[in-house]
């Protein structure tokens, strides 16, 4: 009987993980309509996901942490840009990829994009950010002012 509580515990905190997760869409449009709803910004990963070290370490040091997710859910539409070596794409993923680093010049990796819900750049930070999630949300809340 004691199992039960504990059971119960541990699906709540997983529960509790996984709404921590932040939401990352690969679909442009579907994100600048979102953000129109939900008043929100865009905010736009160009990574090399799969080979760019620096990616790599802004995924683990401040997109993955709790802090950035939490801000990311309340003030974020997400985007990744991605452009990997190895990872599947569909081609229209593609496609759609190389119009956005063209429309938004993103000439290394990664790149980060703040846009409005019209997709007008509001700011951007090129490569890694020192500091961890804080400093690249004073950044990203920086570009707002």
């Amino acid at each position: 009987m004691k199992t039960l509580p504990a059971l119960l515990a541990l699906l709540l905190l997983g529960g509790f993980a996984l709404a921590q997760d932040a939401k990352w869409t690969t679909n442009y449009e579907k994100a600048v309509a979102q953000a129109k709803i939900e008043n929100k910004k865009v905010l736009m990963d160009f990574t090399g996901s799969d080979w760019c070290p620096g990616c790599v370490k802004m995924d683990k040091e401040v997109l993955n942490t709790p802090d950035f997710k939490t801000y990311a859910d309340k003030n974020l539409i997400l985007v990744l840009v991605d452009f990997p070596n190895s990872k599947p794409q569909t081609d229209a993923v593609k496609k759609q990829n190389e119009k956005l680093k063209d429309k938004y010049q993103a000439e290394g990796f990664p790149t980060f994009v703040l846009a409005d819900a019209d997709g007008k750049e509001l700011g951007r930070q090129v490569g890694y950010l020192e500091g961890g999630p804080s400093a690249f949300i004073a950044k990203l809340a920086s570009f707002q002012k």
